[in-house]
């Protein structure tokens, strides 16, 4: 463990990530991917916790934007992360890792509520924990039940992995001049309005003093080279 610049990491990934090329649904191929990229963390010594979006399957805020009542569409969006949720533990469990899914909306059947001391059992007994179904509360996103997660489970770092190398001045896929910030303060990233994570999600790591890595997903090693403390991506603290 004595190499490691963040012993306790949670980790963020899209729901569109899953889709891979797709756009929508899973392509096992990419999740597969993934989960080495999650197995050499593992192999690291690291905790790992997962957030998983539900980008893939339906996201509720773009539902409700169509007529739909935001409460009921926020909660189709939770429990598309749940699906996720239960996909990625699938994949990882073939690859030999332990994990455990652990719920905000209770469904006994399919995971665990999460409950916070059971969630830190887990971590000690080394099982991946991946916490699905967001907060348990509409208008609240993944990015913000993942940095809830992380301060909950003392986690010292979200690493987001994401389809860009970092953050940008700009979205890079559509301005190629946009500049690629190392590093970044939280209030820098409130004030230029850059779309790392909702504003909520970014108050409260700021409040909390809890550094966040936002690196390529598709850059082998880059998840494990962050918790190793290379300098990868852009770090916002």
């Amino acid at each position: 463990m004595a190499e490691l610049r963040y012993p306790r990491v949670l980790l963020k990934i899209s729901g569109e990530a899953l889709a891979g090329e797709r756009g929508f649904g899973f392509d096992f191929e990419t999740i597969t991917r993934i989960a080495d990229e999650i197995q050499a963390v593992k192999q690291l010594g690291a905790s790992l916790g997962l957030v998983i979006g539900g980008g893939n399957i339906v996201r509720g805020s773009q539902i409700s934007k169509m007529g739909m009542d935001r409460v009921s569409a926020d909660y189709m969006g939770m429990l598309g992360t749940v699906i996720n949720a239960l996909a990625v533990q699938d994949v990882l469990e073939r690859k030999g890792m332990q994990t455990r899914v652990m719920t905000a909306i209770r469904m006994e059947e399919l995971a665990e509520p999460y409950i916070r001391r059971r969630a830190m059992r887990h971590f000690e007994k080394g099982r991946i924990v991946i916490f699905a179904a967001g907060t348990g509360n509409p208008y609240f996103s993944t990015d913000t039940a993942a940095v809830l997660r992380a301060i909950q489970m003392k986690a010292q770092v979200i690493i987001k992995a994401t389809s860009v190398d970092g953050v940008y001045s700009a979205d890079p896929k559509i301005n190629p001049d946009a500049t690629l910030y190392e590093e970044i303060s939280y209030r820098d990233v409130m004030l230029e309005e850059l779309k790392v994570m909702d504003q909520t999600a970014v108050t409260l790591s700021k409040e909390n003093s809890l550094p966040l890595i936002v690196l390529n997903i598709r850059k082998p090693g880059a998840i494990a080279a962050a918790v190793r403390g290379e300098r990868i991506g852009t770090l916002v603290r």
